[in-house]
Formats: structure tokens, C-alpha cells, sequence
């Protein structure tokens, strides 16, 4: 069997940056066993699969060892391949997935993510958490995701994970976070329990980033950015009870697998 495949850095206009994701247009649903494989040997951190239903499209993402509720850089390829190369010509695509509808929206070169809030809620730091990374956070706020307040952009480069002690922490992965010196605020996603021990760009952690620093900074409109080794750029809004989370996009490779 052959699908095509196309693998697309999102979160950047530029090779080599943002966050690598696969991408396999499907015309039916291949068996759960088959998709996971196919995100192992991609070794990314997520590969992307989707069917058409009608007038919109059925989504799901896979790391290299789990199937995950939502991943927003391989949403936001999704809707780049269906605009750059299989001709969708909506300026708004619907995907359904594990996390409700989702939708991508086209505006000139930047595709914007409109993603349900999940605002954390304030926690106890846990001691594997504060092992984990090395650093004692001003405080700690918990969704799907840890998230880790700090004071600085500095104290967040200067993180060296213990990936073994953040496993211990029951919770998808780990935000960390701090205002940043030349955007509203900065991250990094650690993320061991499902293969990943630190995610370029990720889209679905500002779910919880930004109703956090919106709140904070007193504006709904963010800059943000990400400051993994490949880095990238997320253009953000708070609208009542969702986020838009925007981005660029670009093609690094396009061809088939054979399964």
C-alpha cells in the first residue's frame, strides 16, 4: 500500500526550524496497530493522519509511542497540505477529533489554529517536578500539562531536564514558562512519557499558556515563542473560551510510504 506522506515544519518560514511533522492523507482508516507504526518509524514527534467526512475532516496524531488528544504544529501542517498541495480553496477547514472540532483558518501566508482553553489550575509544586527540572518554580498550574511559572527568560534556557523524574509526574508533559525578553512570554514542552523528551513547537500547550498570560498580562493578542534548539514562533489570542494560535509553514520533503 502507498500513501502519500508529506513532512512540513510548522511554526517557522524557515528550513531546518519549528516543529517537524508528518502528514498522511488517508481515504479510509487504517488499523490503530498500522498508524502507530507508521508514526514510530517517522520518528517525529507527531505524524498527522486524516480522512475526509463529507465537509470537513477526521483528524488524529500519533507520537512515536502513543496516540495523543491534541497536537497543534501537526493540525496546523494538516491544513497547510490540504491548502498547498490537495487543493482546498476554504479559507476555513473543519477537522472532528479526540478534542472536539477543530479548525484552521487561512489568513495570506499564516494558518491560525482555533483551539478549545485549558486553563490550568494552581497546584502544590510536586518534588518530582521541582527534581525534574532543576529549579524551584514561583508556581505551578496543572490541565492536561504541568505548567512551570519562572521569572525569566534566562532561567528557562538554562534548564537541563531530568527526564526519569518527570516521568514520575502524572500528566502528558511538562510547560515551562517565563515572560520573554523580546515577546509576551516564552516556553519549553518536555513531554518523556509519550516519547518526546522536548518538543520543538508546540501548539497545544498555549491552550493553557494563554489564557495564563492573557490573564496576567492584562491582552487577549500574544506574542510567543518557543525556545527549543530549532525554535519557533507562535502568533496568539485569547477569544472567550477558545485560543488562536497562528503560524507559518513550510514544506521540507513530500513523497510516499509504503505500508
Amino acid at each position: 500500500m502507498k500513501i502519500p506522506y508529506y513532512h512540513i515544519n510548522a511554526f517557522t518560514s524557515s528550513s531546518f526550524a519549528g516543529n517537524p511533522a508528518g502528514v498522511c492523507p488517508l481515504e479510509t482508516w487504517l488499523p490503530d496497530v498500522t498508524l502507530q507504526k507508521i508514526a514510530a518509524e517517522n520518528n517525529l514527534s507527531e505524524t498527522a493522519f486524516f480522512v475526509p467526512a463529507g465537509d470537513h475532516f477526521e483528524l488524529r496524531w500519533f507520537t512515536p509511542a502513543i496516540e495523543v488528544d491534541l497536537c497543534g504544529h501537526a493540525t496546523l501542517a494538516s491544513g497547510f497540505v490540504l491548502t498547498r498541495f490537495l487543493g482546498y480553496t476554504g479559507d476555513v477547514i473543519r477537522f472532528e477529533s479526540k478534542s472536539g472540532t477543530l479548525l484552521v483558518e487561512r489568513q495570506g501566508e499564516i494558518l491560525t489554529l482555533d483551539f478549545p482553553s485549558r486553563p490550568g489550575e494552581k497546584r502544590a509544586t510536586p518534588e518530582a517536578l521541582v527534581k525534574g527540572l532543576g529549579k524551584q518554580p514561583l508556581e505551578v498550574y496543572l490541565a492536561r500539562d504541568f505548567m512551570a511559572v519562572f521569572p525569566s527568560q534566562a532561567h528557562i534556557l538554562a534548564i537541563q531536564p531530568n527526564q526519569e523524574q518527570l516521568t514520575l509526574l502524572d500528566s502528558l508533559g511538562i510547560i515551562v514558562t517565563a515572560p520573554g525578553d523580546s515577546v509576551d512570554f516564552v516556553s519549553r514542552f518536555f513531554a518523556p512519557r509519550a516519547g518526546i523528551p522536548e518538543d520543538p513547537v508546540t501548539g497545544s500547550s498555549h491552550c493553557t499558556l494563554i489564557p495564563y498570560w492573557a490573564k496576567r498580562l492584562g491582552k487577549t493578542k500574544l506574542t510567543a515563542r518557543q525556545l527549543s534548539a530549532r525554535g519557533g514562533e507562535l502568533f496568539c489570542s485569547l477569544v472567550g473560551e477558545r485560543v488562536k494560535i497562528g503560524g507559518h509553514a513550510v514544506t521540507y520533503l513530500k513523497g510516499e510510504l509504503e505500508v
